[in-house]
């Protein structure tokens, strides 16, 4: 019989008590999954994203960076550092939406400033240039391995992604792969480029104890996180021409001269550290 009395109580019998307790298992199972993907994708989507942006008359390209930035729907802050400019760079950051912090001039000078304006909430900081040449639409691929707790660092590779013809000069790209040598055979380190784009966790931003104040900046996050021991991916992403202004860099001769030497300095520097 399907059922079965007991004194004053009616009972199932054996078989639809197994079938009950087999079925009960089964889904408090299935619940205990689903709640531990729901945590994970907690976790990737609850980080608080920070992205730095410095700025020297760039008032052309600027809005348009912010705006990108935005549009991904990754960023919690954007932060333009005003490095100095003589046009409305800053004011016109500030219409779309941008917090504008101040610097002395100096690449990294720029950069540091931004650290010291992130929130305390934030948790993954992103660096790319206000000039429009960095594809803010790959910033996606730079944030979520850090979110889903993979890697501490991820740099993009102008040099392994689609260029623009036109966006980066020679003495660019071959540095970049000089310097991806020299860091391999120093730190056993695999880099193609010294991209600007790039996302780190905050936290070990803050242990790298950055000095650089110029263009060597780039090098040092490079150097010094490969000497930590950080979780490092490189991937590959779109470069295009800047979309308004003169590079400070490859636009004259005297800036790239002045560039590279404060990243030979960097890197001597760095690595007899």
């Amino acid at each position: 019989m399907f059922w079965e009395k007991s004194g004053a109580h009616v009972e199932p019998n054996f078989q639809t008590r197994t079938r009950w307790r087999r079925w009960q298992s089964q889904t408090l199972a299935l619940f205990a999954a689903c709640q531990m993907v729901s945590a994970n994708e907690t976790l990737t989507l609850s980080v608080f994203v920070s992205v730095i942006i410095p700025a020297l008359n760039e008032e052309e390209p600027i809005a348009g960076v912010v705006r990108e930035c935005f549009a991904t729907g990754l960023p919690d802050e954007v932060i333009v550092v005003d490095n100095g400019s003589a046009d409305r760079t800053g004011a016109r950051a500030r219409e779309v939406g941008a917090r504008v912090a101040t610097a002395p001039r100096g690449y990294g000078r720029a950069c540091a400033a931004g650290v010291q304006a992130l929130s305390p909430e934030c948790d993954i900081v992103v660096f790319i240039d206000g000039d429009g040449s960095d594809c803010p639409e790959f910033m996606p691929q730079l944030v979520d391995p850090i979110g889903a707790g993979k890697f501490d660092f991820v740099i993009g590779s102008r040099t392994r992604g689609q260029r623009e013809p036109g966006s980066m000069n020679f003495q660019q790209v071959f540095s970049g792969r000089i310097v991806g040598a020299l860091l391999r055979l120093l730190y056993g380190v695999r880099y193609t480029d010294m991209c600007p784009f790039r996302a780190i966790r905050r936290d070990a931003l803050a242990q790298l104890n950055m000095r650089e104040q110029t263009y060597g900046w780039n090098l040092e996050m490079q150097m010094k996180a490969a000497r930590a021991g950080l979780r490092i991916l490189e991937i590959p992403v779109n470069h295009r021409r800047r979309t308004g202004g003169q590079s400070k860099v490859s636009g004259t001769l005297r800036g790239t001269f002045v560039a590279g030497a404060r990243i030979l300095a960097t890197l001597v520097r760095v690595a007899l550290e």
